[in-house]
């Protein structure tokens, strides 16, 4: 299936799976006066924000190239990515405050069964989400996806701490659900954090990772004619790169010949997963000079 329909679809069921956890979560947490409960309520309206985000950012980052945007749209991913990470720093720093008021003054909780069934339906709704949003993310190779994934994983570990909340209430213990609050606040807090570097890092045109480039430089070396490269240089476009560097090869060649080997040469790594563009200039050297091995 295409990778933008995909992502479209489980934009949706996350949007649709969130509501539902969220009028359930905000009627029992507002009943109960458990801190905790509301807390997952506002984790569950981020994470709408959230599939909503991905949603729109894999539309636009669907968009062929133009003449506006030689390179396509793909970068739209990582700036909505960027501004979903932003959103939940902002939910875990209010969250974080409303937990530590509720674990200085443990009052007000009343214990509720429909607690404990929330939490339940909760854990098996987002692992659900996880497991079918976490398969695509990896197949598609795509960072909405991905934040999305951890999103429906971070809710299964922070809904079971609540739900041990709510059962330890029964004993009169209410600190804990101060504690949960803090616990899923700095969760929250965590997450937008990696997000953000990482959507940071590609906006800002970070060099593509040692393991895709040792990829490309194993390529070039199955090319005996290529003697040496230089100026290798890779620009993220959206989640791939398009590479480009010079290549030196022997100038006895013609003309013709040394662009077959170069034009055969982008074929074969464009064919990598993470390679967008591949462009490769040819330098003439010297045929006695000629005898480096290929470095980068």
């Amino acid at each position: 299936m295409d990778r933008y329909k995909t992502t479209q679809k489980a934009s949706v069921f996350g949007i649709v799976g969130n509501i539902f956890l969220l009028i359930i979560k905000s009627i029992v947490g507002i009943a109960t006066k458990s801190q905790a409960m509301i807390a997952d309520s506002v984790n569950s309206a981020g994470d709408i924000f959230s599939s909503l985000m991905t949603f729109i950012g894999n539309k636009i980052a669907s968009k062929p190239r133009d003449d506006d945007h030689n390179l396509g749209h793909g970068k739209a991913e990582y700036i909505f990515s960027l501004i979903l990470s932003i959103s939940m720093i902002l939910i875990a720093i209010k969250l974080l405050e409303s937990s530590v008021q509720a674990l200085l003054n443990p009052v007000g909780y009343n214990f509720s069964w429909w607690l404990v069934v929330v939490c339940l339906v909760t854990i098996l709704t987002k692992l659900s989400l996880y497991l079918y949003t976490h398969s695509l993310a990896k197949s598609q190779n795509n960072i909405l996806l991905e934040a999305n994934a951890k999103d429906h994983i971070n809710d299964c570990a922070i809904t079971t701490f609540n739900l041990i909340a709510s059962l330890l209430s029964i004993k009169g213990i209410l600190w804990f659900d101060g504690i949960v609050g803090i616990g899923i606040s700095i969760w929250i807090l965590w997450t937008g954090v990696n997000i953000f570097i990482e959507s940071y890092n590609v906006l800002m045109d970070k060099a593509i990772s040692i393991e895709n480039k040792n990829k490309v430089l194993e390529i070039i070396s199955r090319h005996k004619e290529i003697k040496k490269i230089e100026h290798f240089n890779a620009t993220p476009v959206g989640y791939k790169y398009q590479i480009s560097f010079s290549i030196c090869i022997d100038g006895n060649l013609s003309t013709f010949e040394s662009h077959e080997i170069a034009n055969k040469l982008e074929k074969e790594i464009d064919e990598l997963d993470e390679i967008y563009l591949t462009v490769i200039h040819v330098n003439p050297i010297e045929i006695e000079k000629s005898d480096k091995e290929i470095k980068n």
